[in-house]
């Protein structure tokens, strides 16, 4: 049934006039997809990431209607099914479900954006120590015009120091006001405003997770929210690609159509590797958070929102340039899909601040493994063959010869063995380079005049998880016998 809403939906309509007919969003809600992650018991449809990623793909075909219902559920009451009380879960989630209720994610502020930790909001404890009182601003608010309840971030006094709390809040508490819709380059049709406080009553109850433990709260919401984005933006991308197959198969220019042309296949070619390795990515990660209850996807996630908007741009532009003048103009989606999806480089995190948190959340866990390294190397004598071995392999490696000791080609299909020998070659590339970096810059390596070099390892790291998660997948597909699976196969040496 989601298909053939989508299907009736007229997204350069929506574009155009900057709202979604309320006759639409009436439809979604009734297919029960403003609840997709809450839990049957409170109404919702109790969908694991797996199968939220699945419906995404298809929601996003029209990015209006996706950034509406994703800043509802991914951000929006995300908080509650975290840290919620079970009061604030029977109290809020059915409505939120059904529809009845919309939220909104409300932690940017004028000047706090990605130092997210700097927003000035403030709520105070009324003398009864009941409510809370709320004041202050927040701007760029997905669905902020429009939301009967939001999950807002302000400072709190704590033990004599400021910290963030989350609080979950009701428009009608009064004195939430919200600023004229923003007039925005693309997702025209979502609602995008400023929200003002202005001494809103919150009751204390109200508040999600612990007094003061908000700004983790808040890290943990987007972290968790963005995973979906590599299905949504392969969504988008696969039905931009078959409208511009269909052009060039009919298209012709020196007496052939065009997709006889190298310069065409290879366009076609690349958008289909990177679709694939958008889909492999995303599904791989949902497929970590449906099988450990407690598994941290933070990485994981940030990864394929990098990986997934920064080739959504790209190859937006590459079938645009393949339909010509054609795909410049009003009349054909394309230009409406970059616009729209270019957004995705820079809401829930922009990519230059999530390119570093790769890099810096992996020398975390690499830091202690090489100070142990060097404690060892400084007491030759009490680890004479741990040195001999690390010695050489220091060699090897400033040789550009790394033993590959993993026999990642043991874990997947022979056909795939030149491909897996790769990503295990550039693992120990990897490993080397974090080695040079922490060795050069130590406990500095956060400092910003080093980003240049940090973020190289970012980078490194979102390929390696591409690779990996193609290679998986390509392999599996073939060894299950499925549909196109030796099509499949092919792709990882592409």
């Amino acid at each position: 049934m989601l298909p053939c809403l989508l299907s009736t939906v007229d997204s350069a309509a929506i574009d155009r006039n900057a709202k979604i007919p309320p006759e639409v969003l009436q439809q979604v809600k009734d297919l029960g997809l403003y609840g997709m992650q809450i839990p049957v018991e409170y109404g919702g449809l109790g969908l694991g990431a797996t199968e939220y990623s699945r419906l995404c793909e298809i929601i996003a075909n029209d990015g209006s209607i996706g950034v509406t219902i994703s800043a509802h559920q991914a951000i929006g009451f995300k908080g509650l099914l975290l840290e919620g009380s079970e009061y604030l879960k029977k109290k809020y989630l059915p409505g939120l479900a059904t529809g009845e209720l919309l939220a909104a994610f409300c932690l940017t502020e004028a000047n706090s954006g990605s130092d997210a930790a700097s927003i000035q909001t403030r709520a105070t404890l009324a003398e009864d120590g009941k409510t809370w009182l709320l004041n202050g601003s927040k701007m760029w608010i997905s669905n902020g015009g429009t939301a009967d309840v939001m999950t807002v971030f302000a400072r709190t006094e704590v033990d004599g120091k400021d910290k963030i709390t989350a609080f979950f809040v009701e428009r009608a508490f009064g004195g939430v006001t919200s600023g004229a819709p923003e007039d925005k380059m693309g997702i025209r049709g979502s609602n995008t405003a400023e929200v003002h406080f202005d001494n809103t009553p919150v009751p204390a109850e109200n508040v999600i997770g612990e007094v003061g433990k908000g700004f983790k709260l808040a890290v943990t919401i987007l972290n968790s929210g963005r995973f979906a984005m590599g299905s949504t933006t392969a969504g988008v991308l696969k039905r931009g690609l078959g409208m511009t197959l269909d052009y060039a198969f009919t298209r012709k220019q020196f007496g052939h159509t065009i997709n006889e042309f190298g310069l065409i296949k290879q366009k076609f070619a690349s958008a289909a590797v990177n679709i694939y390795a958008m889909e492999s990515m995303a599904y791989h990660a949902a497929g970590l958070m449906d099988s450990y209850e407690e598994y941290d996807t933070a990485v994981e996630a940030a990864i394929v929102k990098v990986f997934s908007s920064n080739q959504g741009w790209i190859l937006g532009s590459e079938l645009l340039q393949i339909m010509g003048g054609l795909g410049y103009m009003k009349s054909y989606p394309y230009e409406r899909y970059l616009r729209d999806g270019r957004i995705t480089l820079i809401f829930e995190g922009t990519n230059e601040i999530l390119r570093m948190f790769i890099a810096l959340m992996g020398l975390q866990h690499a830091a202690p493994e090489l100070k142990t390294l060097v404690q060892k190397l400084r007491n030759p004598f009490n680890n004479p063959g741990f040195v001999i071995k690390t010695t050489l392999r220091q060699i090897r490696d400033r040789n550009d010869r790394p033993k590959l000791i993993h026999d990642l080609p043991g874990y997947v299909h022979p056909s795939l063995k030149e491909s897996a020998t790769s990503l295990e070659y550039c693992v120990e590339r990897f490993r080397f380079a974090v080695q040079i970096i922490l060795s050069k810059y130590g406990l500095d390596v956060v400092k910003p005049q080093h980003q240049m070099d940090v973020v190289r390892l970012g980078d490194m790291a979102i390929d390696l998880y591409a690779m990996t998660s193609v290679i998986a997948r390509a392999s599996r597909a073939y060894c299950d016998g499925i549909h196109n699976g030796e099509h499949e196969v092919g792709l990882p040496r592409y």
